[in-house]
Parts: C-alpha cells; sequence; structure tokens
C-alpha cells in the first residue's frame, strides 16, 4: 500500500486558470484587448510582448472589485469572436494565477552556479530563496520577463 502526503493530492493543488483573450490590431493602432468572460475588461499594448503582460494585469485589477467566472472552453470563445476572428483578431490565453495561501515545501535540483546566482539576485532585491523563485516564476508564467 503506497502512502501519500496530502501536498501531493491534485485536489489539495489549485489548478491554475486560464481566461481567453481576443486581440484586435488596426492599423496605426495598439493592440486592443477584451475579455469575452469578464465583461468591461479591457486592456491595449503597443508592443506584440507586451499583450499578456498588460492582459494580466487589467484582469487582476477586474478581478478585484467582481466574482470570478469560469473560464469558457475555447469552442464557446470561438463562436464568440467568430466575427473579430473573421477580420483578423487572435486569440491568447491569459494566465490567472492565485495564491492558496498555503505553503508547501518541495525539493528542487539545481546546479551550483545557478543556485548561487539565485542567492545574490534574491539577496540584492532583500528576498527568500523562496520568495525570490515564486517571484520568478509568476513572472515567467504571466509574461512578464
Amino acid at each position: 500500500m503506497a502512502l501519500s502526503h496530502p501536498l501531493h493530492q491534485p485536489s489539495e493543488r489549485p489548478a491554475m486558470k486560464y481566461y481567453y483573450a481576443i486581440v484586435h490590431k488596426d492599423a496605426d493602432s495598439a493592440y486592443g484587448v477584451h475579455f469575452p468572460d469578464l465583461p468591461g475588461c479591457f486592456s491595449a499594448a503597443d508592443d506584440l510582448n507586451d499583450v499578456v503582460p498588460n492582459a494580466v494585469e487589467a484582469m487582476e485589477l477586474w478581478l478585484e472589485d467582481q466574482p470570478e467566472p469560469d473560464a469558457s472552453p475555447i469552442e464557446r470563445i470561438r463562436d464568440l469572436a467568430s466575427e473579430d476572428l473573421a477580420s483578423g483578431a487572435f486569440l491568447v490565453l491569459v494566465p490567472r494565477v492565485t495564491t492558496s495561501g498555503k505553503l508547501a515545501r518541495v525539493n528542487l535540483s539545481l546546479d551550483m552556479g545557478m543556485l548561487a546566482a539565485i542567492d545574490a539576485a534574491a539577496a540584492s532585491r532583500k528576498l527568500t530563496r523562496s520568495g525570490f523563485l515564486a517571484e520568478a516564476a509568476r513572472n515567467e508564467i504571466q509574461g512578464r520577463h
């Protein structure tokens, strides 16, 4: 009989949620972004590389004052956005990273040189190693690198 630790149970880990956003780009304009699942949530970006990070920020602000809705499946989003998509818009997945308030101890294997670089970067930012790695992971997931 295999024993399992409660933190390793899938039900204990909140699943990361993604919302689809529709991105428009007209000539001589910024990229415009809106979320079919989040009415009234809009974002913009001058550069394509800033579309997702800016959309994450807009989504987080919108969700501060609204209950978090379920994310629609891609089929529903495609139906809702069919005219936009036909006119050149495209879809992006925008990650919703939430915190559970529960900490989990994990074991990582890293190259010693990388570990030294992480520790130096964490110390320069007055962060713990764990805090630095969590922030780096969040930035990478949300496209803020």
